[in-house]
C-alpha cells in the first residue's frame, strides 16, 4: 500500500460523463461514471427527484435534462439519506416539498453541520460552485416513519424504510406498478460502498428486503443504472459481498485483539484483489474499516465524522 495517499478524494479532479436515461415508463436515471446518482420519477402531473446532487449549480444540470423530456413542475425532492453530497443541491429544484424519513431528519439535527464540513473537505470536485449552497442545512418539510405513499396522478410512489444500512435513515423510492426502485446508497454498482455511518450487521438483511420486492430496474447510489433483473441481482450481490467481506475481516481482527491500524492494513490487502477496481475504493476503505472496527468493538451507533476526525483518521491509517 502506498504511503501518504492524498487525503480522501482530493486528488480526484477528472470530470465524469453524464448519462440521462429512461429505465421504466416513469423513471429516469441521472448517472455519471461512479459519481453520485439522481433518480427522477415523472408522474402524470408532476416530477419527483430523489437525491439532489451536491450543490444547486450541479442540480441545474439535472433540471436541464428533466426539461428536455417534460415541462411538468418538480413538486417533490426526496432525500434518501442525510449526506451532504446528496442533499445540498435541494434548493436548485424549487420543489414544493422536501421529503425524508424522520431518522434522516434526526441525523441532520445531530450531525448535519459536521457532515457538511467533512464532505466538502473530502470531495472538492463534487461540490462545484459550493457558494451556490444556501447558508445553513437542507431541512425536510415533511417526514415519515416506515412508509409513505405519494400519488403523482395515477402513479403510485412509495417511500419505504426497509432497514438500516448505509445510514439509520435510509429510504428507497419504489414504483410498485413498474417494479422500479431508486435505492440511494444502499446499493452501489461498480462503486465502493461508503460505510462510515453504516450498520454493518443490518445492511445485508436490508439488501435482502430490497431483493424481496423483486425490482426489475434500479437506480443505485453510484454506478450505471440497472435495467434488468439480472443486473439488479448483480448490484445487490456485489454490495452485500463487499459489506460482508469488510465486516468479517474486521471482526476477526477485533476478536484477535489487533489494533485499528493492523486491522486496516490486513483488510485492505484482503479486499484489494476483488474490489480495488471499483470507484472510490481507496477513498472509502479507511472510513469503512474505522466504522466496522467500532461496530465490532461494541459501538452500536456510528460516531460523528468531523473534518478534524477525518484528517486524524487518514493520517493514522494512511501514514
Amino acid at each position: 500500500m502506498s504511503q501518504a495517499k492524498k487525503f480522501a478524494s482530493q486528488a480526484d479532479m477528472e470530470e465524469k460523463k453524464v448519462t440521462f436515461s429512461q429505465i421504466s415508463e416513469h423513471a429516469w436515471a441521472y448517472t455519471a461514471e461512479g459519481d453520485p446518482n439522481t433518480g427522477i420519477v415523472i408522474g402524470d402531473d408532476c416530477v419527483l427527484v430523489a437525491d439532489t446532487q451536491a450543490t444547486p449549480a450541479m442540480a441545474a444540470d439535472v433540471v436541464r435534462r428533466i426539461r428536455e423530456v417534460t415541462d411538468k413542475p418538480i413538486k417533490y425532492v426526496v432525500l434518501t439519506h442525510y449526506h451532504a453530497v446528496r442533499v445540498l443541491g435541494a434548493a436548485g429544484y424549487g420543489a414544493e416539498h422536501i421529503l425524508a424519513s424522520q431518522d434522516t431528519r434526526d441525523l441532520i439535527v445531530e450531525r448535519g453541520e459536521q457532515d457538511k464540513a467533512s464532505e466538502i473537505g473530502r470531495f472538492p470536485r463534487l461540490f462545484q460552485n459550493v457558494e451556490t449552497v444556501p447558508p445553513g442545512l437542507t431541512w425536510p418539510t415533511m417526514t415519515f416513519t416506515g412508509k409513505m405513499t405519494l400519488w403523482l396522478g395515477k402513479l403510485e410512489v412509495q417511500l419505504i424504510q426497509l432497514g438500516r444500512g448505509h445510514t439509520k435513515g435510509d429510504t428507497v423510492v419504489w414504483l410498485p406498478q413498474e417494479r422500479t426502485l431508486l435505492s440511494g446508497d444502499l446499493v452501489e454498482f461498480g462503486a465502493t460502498p461508503y460505510a462510515g455511518d453504516a450498520y454493518f450487521k443490518d445492511w445485508p438483511q436490508t439488501l435482502d428486503n430490497i431483493a424481496a420486492l423483486k425490482p426489475v430496474a434500479l437506480v443505485p447510489g453510484r454506478g450505471a443504472a440497472l435495467t434488468t433483473p439480472a443486473e439488479v441481482a448483480e448490484g445487490l450481490t456485489g454490495t452485500r459481498d463487499f459489506i460482508s467481506d469488510v465486516y468479517a475481516s474486521v471482526q476477526e481482527g477485533v476478536k484477535a485483539g489487533r489494533d485499528l491500524n493492523a486491522v486496516y492494513k490486513e483488510t485492505y490487502e484482503k479486499l484489494k484483489p476483488k474490489y480495488s477496481q471499483w470507484v472510490i475504493f481507496d477513498h472509502c476503505m479507511p472510513f469503512d474499516v474505522s466504522r466496522a472496527y467500532d461496530e465490532a468493538s461494541g459501538h452500536a451507533d456510528p460516531r460523528i465524522w468531523t473534518a478534524e476526525r477525518d484528517v486524524e483518521m487518514w493520517k493514522a491509517l494512511e501514514g
